[in-house]
């Protein structure tokens, strides 16, 4: 594992699972710049109540050239305001529509499948590949950061947005860190573990901080009605029946296809340390769920927690080390996670399950990827804590 380069999960320790390029500085080609323009017009649009007529009339654009010869960094852009597209033109007026027009459909199937991702918003395209500098020079925080692609836009949704790039890019410390202690296991290297485990903790109180802030800039009411609706998916969704057919995708023979919203879920730092600390969750509907998440990561992501799982030493090395110091580390980095999962129960009773039944697909009981979740948010939870040597 130590000898794995981190740049081949595109991962850092100064930006973690954020993208690698910055989205800011990142050009498309004339093709897509009438793609782009609509996107960023979306707060104009949608506030007409109207944004289909407006959607439907971009030109058909073929990215069979463009997805075999663009950079990674084209195309993941090109995914964010194209995913911005395909949801508004979904949750944009009252009725959710039975198919995405070809426009829309052809283009973002294609960029789907030359990224490793579904052909929809993901947390991905919400988050990691969402953001820019105020100061070029600066660093990625909360004081220093925008969002770049908006839905309605505004301060609620763009806070929103930007405390999930704050967290990213403070765990980028932590993540970097695993390779090494690893091989700290392996070597039974007690003072490296301990070094490492003890920098953990920081970063967590860090992360922990941030996640604390999201009531100052995002309130909970207008979080639910004016920025959690734009990102519901069509898998398990009651507004939908069986899914959303793409017009002009050949493989999909005409047929539906049902793919989950976006969702934190689809964060990879969590999944990535229940792997490193060796938690396991029971089967019950969110470990299914959250399985099924796997695939909306970027392939990079996705490969990083599957190395860690099957390199998954450091629990058994803290239970045959018999080290008390040890032990209080490993603990507090899984009361840590514990913490963060306990502040995400907190803000899903108060920004969802708090707020009144609010449009199509968005109810409060299901989440934005199409699963009830407080039950066993908890249930996960406690099922972290319990680890606990």
């Amino acid at each position: 594992m130590a000898a794995f380069n981190l740049t081949d999960y595109d991962i850092s320790a100064e930006r973690g699972f954020l993208s690698s390029f910055n989205p800011s500085k990142t050009q498309l080609p004339s093709i897509l710049q009438p793609v782009r323009d609509a996107a960023m017009a979306l707060p104009r649009t949608l506030v007409s109540g109207q944004p289909r007529k407006h959607i439907e009339s971009l030109p058909l654009v073929d990215l069979t050239d463009f997805c075999a010869t663009a950079s990674r960094a084209e195309r993941r852009v090109a995914m964010v305001h194209f995913s911005f597209l395909v949801q508004s033109y979904v949750w944009g007026e009252p009725e959710p529509p039975k198919s995405l027009p070809k426009c829309l459909a052809a283009p973002i199937w294609q960029l789907g499948a030359s990224i490793g991702q579904p052909p929809l918003l993901t947390y991905s395209s919400y988050v990691l590949d969402n953001w820019g500098r105020i100061d070029e020079a600066g660093p990625i925080d909360l004081a220093n950061t925008y969002m770049i692609q908006p839905f309605l836009g505004g301060q609620d949704e763009a806070w929103f947005v930007l405390i999930h790039v704050a967290i990213e890019a403070r765990a980028g410390e932590m993540l970097a860190s695993i390779p090494a202690l690893v091989e700290a296991c392996r070597n039974d290297d007690a003072a490296t573990l301990e070094a490492g485990l003890s920098a953990m903790s920081a970063v967590w109180d860090d992360m922990n901080d941030i996640f604390g802030r999201m009531p100052e800039r995002c309130d909970p009411y207008v979080y639910f009605h004016r920025v959690r609706p734009w990102i519901h998916g069509w898998k398990d969704n009651p507004a939908l029946d069986g899914g959303m057919i793409y017009e002009g995708v050949e493989e999909t023979g005409g047929k539906p296809q049902a793919f989950r919203g976006q969702t934190g879920s689809q964060s990879s730092i969590v999944p990535s340390m229940d792997a490193f600390l060796g938690i396991d969750h029971a089967g019950d509907p969110l470990r299914a769920y959250l399985d099924q998440l796997h695939i909306y990561r970027p392939p990079e992501h996705r490969q990083f927690i599957d190395d860690i799982r099957a390199n998954s030493v450091l629990r058994p090395f803290i239970q045959s080390a018999s080290s008390p110091v040890l032990n209080a580390l490993y603990n507090d980095c899984v009361q840590n996670l514990t913490r963060f999962r306990t502040r995400h129960l907190e803000y899903a009773a108060s920004y969802i399950n708090k707020q009144s039944k609010g449009g199509a697909g968005n109810t409060s009981d299901v989440g934005t990827g199409g699963t009830p979740f407080m039950k066993y948010l908890k249930k996960h939870r406690d099922e972290a804590a319990a680890h606990m040597v």
